[in-house]
């Protein structure tokens, strides 16, 4: 096995305060990821010891309007001063600003050539803040037919063509198998095609968004296509658990370790 397992904090032991989770995560040998920042005591969750895989990486703001470029650019800034606490490699980003139960702030139904065009320069231009640090920030599909109604730029084909068209190391693909079997399906043709613009790959089962086992994705025939195309990057879980947090884990490492 040539990648690595992590596991979403924000999803996991809820019945913990937030560090105690992490720390959980990091004793079972996982790496750990988080969502908002601004809500955590960063220095109590470096003082874990654990090792950070990624962290949401802007607080506001959108890829195509002025107003909501200007706040995803100035948020992004205080994201990766903020990963400098817990040294997260990677910065998480959405096709536009998500509000309460995960719905984008201004639902979008269509999008413009225009809005494509100011989409990627935007990315471009947190790719080199991204750079800079020595960060990388990745942009997540997400689906719209259960959790994200409204929220342009969410299929994994409109991510993958964003970063495509960017072309930078300091912007790559969180792609998210659970939202792609949602709303495309066909993962392993298109981890395949996206492999060489992944920065992190999340999975969790469908219908219910919970660890490898408990729906209808055959993980273990992804992790061999995974292993066979030589993927060296994260795999996260961001899965709530079926029953036991860490029967969950158990069920997510057999899934990818087989």
């Amino acid at each position: 096995m040539t990648y690595r397992l992590a596991a979403c904090a924000e999803m996991l032991f809820p019945e913990l305060p937030f560090a105690e989770r992490v720390r959980r995560i990091h004793d079972r040998g996982f790496l750990v990821e988080i969502w908002d920042w601004s809500t955590k005591d960063l220095a109590a969750l470096a003082a874990t010891g654990a090792e950070f895989s990624s962290m949401t990486g802007y607080l506001r703001g959108d890829l195509t309007t002025d107003a909501g470029r200007a706040e995803l650019i100035a948020t992004a800034k205080e994201s990766l001063r903020a990963a400098e606490v817990i040294d997260s490699p990677r910065l998480n980003l959405h096709g536009t600003g998500l509000g309460e139960g995960g719905l984008p702030v201004v639902p979008r139904e269509s999008v413009s050539g225009e809005d494509w065009i100011r989409a990627a320069d935007t990315l471009r231009e947190l790719a080199a803040l991204g750079e800079e640090a020595g960060r990388t920030f990745v942009l997540e599909n997400l689906n719209l037919a259960v959790d994200h109604p409204g929220t342009p730029f969410a299929r994994a084909a409109d991510t993958l063509a964003l970063v495509r068209a960017v072309d930078r190391p300091g912007m790559r693909l969180n792609l998210d198998l659970y939202h792609a079997q949602i709303g495309e399906g066909n993962l392993v043709e298109l981890v395949t095609e996206a492999l060489p613009w992944i920065g992190e790959i999340q999975v969790a089962d469908v219908p219910g968004r919970c660890e490898p086992g408990t729906g209808e994705i055959r993980y273990e025939a992804v992790a061999a296509a995974l292993r066979e195309l030589g993927y060296e990057g994260v795999i996260g879980m961001e899965a709530w658990a079926s029953g036991d947090p860490d029967a969950a884990l158990d069920a997510f490492a057999a899934a990818f370790t087989a």
